[in-house]
């Protein structure tokens, strides 16, 4: 009988902040991932990691010895740059998150990929992401319902990378903060009508580079369409130490309430939830789980850019599907 030789997905991470730290961490508890090397604009050498580390533009020689490559950089300007370029020769997945965005970077992203045969999942993590997936099931097992969605309390990392990018700014946090009077509502069956800013507050905690005007930040910051002109927004002027101090966690969590009635009139409440102590860690955790599942739907010769909804649940997993039948079904 012939030897059935089992091979490992291999796979590249671009960018080496706390999500591309987090998706290293997360394939060595992935045995049949294999890590090639990380891809940083920084000098190789400044990287601290056991990996191999590689500069950036030197990603094209690795074009055949990458299967898919997880982008671990912003939304705001690291993945609209980078991914063109990237998905051209490598599958990829990344978390791009801003929302209102997705339609247009989805449109782009299949072009390209398109064109080169190439894989991409797009807007991977937990939201978007599983909690989309929530969304999902709960309009579609519950048609007449109302569906909700809180966010943390936590620290929002594409939010606070937008903050770092403001000029004048040198350090800067934001934690997203679910109204508690808003999810009672929601949890007691009255179905209120709730914008986003309706639910939540954003916090923002700041450093400012001396001599910075800090009302142009603090202006800058709360007008910024997509993160903060839509929300109440305060912000805080702190010292570097106080930040270092008091922020240097990555907490965050959330939930997906579905409140919706059946045919008779019976109420019913569906909900996912997340607590979670470090944001970049577990989101790096759901991005190495949707890679598996890219290598698999490219070794079928699939193309073009997907989302979550487009990924069999059972790819996520090492697993084969008899024993997801046998085990978990």
């Amino acid at each position: 009988m012939q030897n059935t030789i089992k091979t490992t997905l291999r796979v590249g991470i671009v960018g080496y902040g706390n999500l591309g730290k987090g998706v290293e961490m997360a394939i060595s508890q992935n045995p049949d991932l294999t890590l090639v090397g990380i891809f940083t604009r920084r000098s190789p050498k400044d990287i601290d990691s056991k990996a191999t580390v590689i500069a950036l533009d030197q990603i094209q020689e690795y074009k055949g010895l990458v299967d898919v490559m997880i982008l671990c950089g912003g939304s705001a300007k690291d993945l609209p740059e980078q991914v063109s370029q990237i998905s051209s020769m490598f599958h990829t997945v990344d978390s791009f998150d801003t929302h209102a965005k997705i339609p247009d970077y989805f449109d782009m992203v299949d072009k390209v990929t398109k064109q080169n045969n190439t894989l991409s999942l797009i807007s991977t993590g937990w939201d978007p992401g599983l909690f989309s997936i929530a969304r999902l099931l709960g309009q579609s097992i519950l048609p007449v319902s109302h569906e909700y969605t809180f966010w943390g309390e936590g620290l929002s990392q594409g939010h606070s990378d937008a903050i770092r990018r403001v000029e004048g700014v040198k350090m800067g946090v934001q934690y997203t903060i679910p109204k508690k009077e808003a999810i009672e509502l929601v949890r007691n069956g009255n179905n209120p009508s709730l914008s986003n800013a309706d639910r939540h507050q954003r916090v923002c905690y700041v450093v400012a580079e001396p001599q910075a005007d800090k009302d142009l930040i603090e202006t800058t910051i709360k007008q910024m369409p997509n993160y903060f002109a839509e929300y109440h927004t305060s912000v805080h002027f702190i010292s570097e130490e106080k930040m270092l101090e008091d922020h240097n966690k990555m907490p965050h969590g959330g939930m997906v309430i579905t409140s919706g009635k059946t045919a008779s009139g019976s109420q019913h409440r569906m909900e996912f939830s997340l607590h979670l102590d470090s944001n970049p860690e577990f989101t790096a955790s759901v991005l190495v789980a949707f890679t598996r599942a890219i290598g698999k739907l490219a070794s079928e010769g699939q193309v073009g850019a997907r989302t979550v909804f487009d990924i069999p649940l059972g790819y996520l997993s090492s697993k084969s599907a008899a024993d997801l039948r046998k085990e978990i079904l």
